[in-house]
């Protein structure tokens, strides 16, 4: 899990929305994106533990290879919607955005869609 909070933020700052929306998607099927807490890491590390745990990567799957990994990102979610506001990221005071890896390392990308109010 990867905390993009900073990135995500500096690309609206950037954009010029002062208010409205953006839309974080993450098109692929092995991938996630969740909002969380990013003040302590233990957090981050609990996740991807109790993950591990509800879903393992040994099993009666159908899919061979990587099916724990989809399961893990439908789990999660491909997109979040955030509010923009006076040109910043509304998040509450220990949220975070984390891109989500389950099959990888691998090149992938995070699309953002700003909605000017």
């Amino acid at each position: 899990m990867v905390d993009i909070t900073e990135a995500v933020r500096r690309i609206v700052r950037e954009s010029g929305v002062d208010q409205g929306l953006v839309h974080c998607f993450v098109p692929h099927t092995t991938a996630a994106i969740t909002l969380n807490e990013c003040n302590d890491p233990r957090v981050v590390a609990d996740l991807i533990a109790h993950l591990d745990r509800l879903v393992p990567w040994t099993g009666s799957w159908t899919h061979e290879g990587n099916a724990a990994a989809h399961v893990k990102a439908s789990l999660l979610g491909h997109s979040v919607v955030l509010a923009v506001d006076g040109g910043d990221l509304v998040l509450g005071p220990w949220q975070g955005l984390f891109f989500c890896e389950f099959h990888g390392p691998r090149a992938r990308a995070v699309h953002l869609t700003l909605q000017p109010r």
